[in-house]
């Protein structure tokens, strides 16, 4: 009798799910239980599984998911390389404060990577690097031209399952040809062998680099908040650390008194930018769900 396997999905394309066990990929089918209880397996999984000898293997069970992302459908994502140019877009705070928000409800480690550092500006960037870094992020200064930050980079990927995302034109395909030399793809190729290409299938695949997984991920930058208000008022690492000392349970550091949020703001332990946007997502959340529940 087969023993039972275990893995990872790499890849799931056109109903086969592609599962590394560590030493070898294997070509599964689901059973047709998956389908029959609505459950369906993403990139991302553990699994239990069992491999065909000559044919396809068959999965058998969906383990236990630390987080999973609805759009693109990927699960058990241990960090979110953030990555925003500093100029050409220019920096955006409100975009990345939302991506910060959605990331670490998730449960997902956000690592900040501010492209294009190169370009001469006379921006606040590094005002900002000091605030994100005060506030518990790690922001790395990159320039895919001059290779900054590359090595810094690299050595974040071991072990993790890495999602790469952010602002659109900052750079990204510039970033893993400067990671991957062995890539040394045109940006539409880039597209084409992560998925994206115009002519191929949207999916998401985790690609083996540096010892751990890195995907990219089509469809992310939808950016839809889904959560409920007091779900947003804990995401943030430190307004969920403060959320402690708050008078009352649930405080949305709105217009509660005695918020202790608030009050690292007053003091300048938390941007007051950060925080206006934070009111604005908030505000954007209790309406949706004033909408749904009338």
């Amino acid at each position: 009798m087969k023993t039972n396997e275990k893995g990872r999905i790499i890849k799931a394309l056109a109903g086969f799910y592609y599962i590394d066990d560590g030493k070898t990929i294997h070509q599964c089918r689901a059973r047709g239980k998956f389908r029959k209880d609505d459950i369906k397996p993403v990139v991302g999984d553990f699994v239990e599984f069992q491999s065909g000898s000559h044919d396809d293997g068959y999965l058998l069970k969906i383990l236990e998911r630390k987080n999973v992302l609805k759009r693109p459908p990927v699960a058990n994502v241990d960090q979110a390389l953030l990555v925003f140019s500093r100029k050409e877009p220019d920096f955006s705070t409100t975009l990345l404060d939302k991506f910060l928000l959605l990331i670490e409800y998730y449960d997902i480690e956000p690592i900040i990577v501010i492209s294009k550092m190169d370009l001469e500006s006379d921006d606040h960037i590094h005002q900002y690097i000091d605030e994100y870094r005060n506030a518990g992020y790690k922001v790395i200064e990159t320039s895919s031209k001059q290779g900054k930050g590359i090595e810094e980079i690299k050595d974040i990927f071991k072990d993790k399952v890495t999602v790469i995302t952010g602002q659109s034109g900052v750079g990204k395909s510039s970033l893993l040809n400067a990671l991957d030399i062995s890539l040394n793809l045109e940006t539409n190729q880039i597209s084409k062998a992560l998925g994206r290409g115009k002519h191929t299938t949207r999916h998401v695949e985790l690609l083996k680099m540096y010892d751990g997984y890195v995907g990219d991920t089509p469809g992310f930058s939808s950016l839809e908040l889904e959560m409920e208000p007091t779900e947003a008022a804990r995401a943030y690492h430190d307004f969920d650390e403060l959320a402690y000392d708050c008078k009352f349970r649930g405080c949305l550091h709105d217009s509660e008194p005695h918020c202790a949020v608030k009050e690292a703001v007053e003091q300048g332990k938390i941007s007051k930018e950060r925080y206006e946007h934070y009111l604005i997502m908030l505000k954007e959340l209790k309406e949706k769900k004033e909408k749904k529940y009338g």
